[in-house]
Parts: structure tokens; sequence; C-alpha cells
């Protein structure tokens, strides 16, 4: 671990590994992000190309499709990966546990619930991202309410969650059959999780549902640091542990929310990339900065190959991030099953 001091008295840490983790992740950020808006399609640029129109040099043919069909969906996939790394990183330290995720809890399940009532049944001006993030709130919401003020850590929280997404999945198979045939297939495609036509609009909500709820989160960060040694050596510590735990859900649900608004629910973001950050870095703590950066990694790199994969035609981003995600989970189990026999 290496120390600097400030000339105003202040220290700031950082581990050597972390931050090589953190500057090799952003590296690569930067690399897909350029693969990204270079594109594959029927105009590929370069990356000089892209850098050139970034900065204003480009053609106007260049600049629409960099500005307004490229760099949104960039934007989004970049978003939706940090927001959906933030959010596992805080459940699964809260809850300390490693299946701890929106995805097992039952918060995607519900901005799924809220989507299909719009997409189903009407929902007046209430508009799909709006609905989804509703959505999700409310089944947080839900779990909080069932498992009562003691009960939001361990595996209480978990058990409920798993029940509330047992729950909605079948209420969000009978919106579907209850669907027209166009609206069913429209309502598929966004519960596979996809980014294809996104825009600015989705972009933006996203991008400031980050910038409120990063400084709250690294705020919270020594308090989310020793809840994972539990709540008596916490609170030992001087932690409020009641008052964290309620702010640091609150803002994991509503990153998870926001995010399943913004692509659908996509798969294993949140539950894999906090435990990539973990191993990458081999640090004790929520690993907010690199969970973070490698939920991004994950999604660009997972977009990409969902443009390319199939000739002639795009993949819902959320094949091939449960694809990849469902394969590094059964190694992870594995693996740990070898470990415990050795």
């Amino acid at each position: 671990m290496s120390v600097l001091r400030t000339p105003g008295g202040l220290s700031l840490r950082w581990r050597r590994r972390s931050a090589a983790v953190v500057t090799g992740c952003a590296s690569a950020t930067l690399l897909l992000a350029l693969a990204a808006v270079g594109g594959g399609g029927d105009h590929p640029m370069s990356p000089a190309d892209v850098l050139r129109t970034l900065t204003g040099g480009g053609s106007p043919a260049e600049e629409f499709i960099v500005g307004e069909l490229r760099l949104p969906r960039l934007v989004t996939a970049l978003a939706v990966g940090a927001a959906l790394a933030l959010a596992g990183a805080v459940v699964q330290s809260l809850l300390r546990n490693p299946l701890g995720s929106p995805d097992v809890l039952g918060l995607t399940q519900g901005a799924a619930t809220g989507a299909l009532v719009v997409v189903v049944l009407g929902g007046g001006t209430l508009t799909l991202a709006g609905a989804a993030t509703a959505g999700g709130l409310a089944a947080g919401l839900l779990i909080a309410a069932v498992t009562g003020r003691r009960g939001l850590a361990g595996a209480r929280v978990v058990l409920v969650g798993i029940g509330v997404a047992a729950i909605l999945t079948g209420v969000n198979g009978w919106l579907l059959t209850r669907a027209q045939l166009m609206d069913a297939a429209r309502a598929v495609l966004w519960l596979t999780g996809s980014l294809d036509g996104r825009g600015w609009a989705q972009a933006l909500p996203l991008l400031g549902v980050l910038a409120a709820s990063t400084p709250l989160l690294f705020g919270y960060g020594r308090a989310l640091s020793m809840t994972e040694l539990g709540d008596e050596a916490a609170i030992a510590a001087g932690v409020p542990v009641r008052r964290a735990r309620r702010a640091l859900l609150g803002a994991a649900v509503l990153l998870a929310s926001v995010a399943a608004a913004a692509a659908g629910p996509v798969s294993f973001v949140a539950l894999t990339a906090p435990h990539l950050a973990r191993r990458l870095t081999r640090a004790p703590g929520p690993n907010l900065l690199a969970s973070a950066l490698v939920g991004a990694v994950l999604l660009v790199a997972a977009d990409l190959v969902a443009q390319r994969a199939v000739e002639g035609r795009q993949l819902p981003v959320g094949v091939v991030t449960g694809v990849l995600g469902g394969a590094y989970l059964v190694w992870l189990l594995a693996a740990q099953r070898r470990a415990g026999r050795s």
C-alpha cells in the first residue's frame, strides 16, 4: 500500500495492484470505446477518424453517425455496465453474500414488470423507462417491507428477494400471454436486454443518477468496508450501520432500476463484475471504482460481440452477458469446489 501526503496534510492511500487494475480497465475502456464508435457496419471508421469527428473535424455524415447513432449507444453501455456493477458490489458487501445482486433479489424482475404493464396494458403518459424504474423501486420497497427494519442484512434479504423474483417472474409471464403479438415481440426483446436504438434519451437520465449516486457510495466507502466485518464490529468502529445500510441499499436499488430502464434487465453483469474486480485487485472491501470500470468494460465488450458475432444480424447484448456470465459462474463454483477438496 502506498501513501500520498498533500501539502494540506491530507493522506491518500491506495494499493498499487488496485491502481494498476483501475488503470488497465480505464485503458481497455478507451480502446473498446474507439472500436465501438468506429463500428464494423456499413460505415466503418478508423480510430483517427473517430477522434477527428469527435473534435469537430468530421463530415456531416460522420458527425451524424458518431454523435447521433454510435456515441449514445456507447455511453449507454458504459453507464449501464458501471451502474449494474456498483449496485452489485454494494449489495454483495452489505449482505455479505457473494450471490447478492439485483438479478437475484428481484429488482430487475420488478423493472420488467413495470415495463410490461406499459407495453401490455398501456401506461397513459408513463413511459416505458419511467415504468421500469418505478417497478424496480417498488420491488426494492417490497423486499424492505417484508424483511423488516432489522432484517436488511444477510441471508434473509437474499431469500426474500428470491421469493419476490419468483413471484414477479410469474406475473411477467402472465402479462406476456395477455399481449398482442407485436407487443409481445417488443417486450421479449426488451426483457432480453438490448442496446439497439439507444439514444441520449436513455443515456442522460442514467448519467444523472450515476453522478448523484457515486459521491454517496464513495462517501460511505469506509462504512461499506466495515459492514463486511459484521454489524458489531462496524458499530464498535463508530459506523452508523442502519443509516448507512438504508442509504446504500437505496442507491443500489435506484442504480439497478434506472440501468434496467435504459437497456432492459441485462443479466449477470451486476453479479460478475464485483467478483472479477475482487479477483483482479486481490483487495478486501467492495472495490467500487474497479467494479464500475470492470462492469463498463464487460458491457461494451459484450455489445461489440453482440453486433459482430452473427453476420448480418445483431444479438441482444443480454444474450452475450448471460452466456459469458453463466459460464464464469459455473467455472467459479467448480474452482471453489476443487479448492475445497485440495
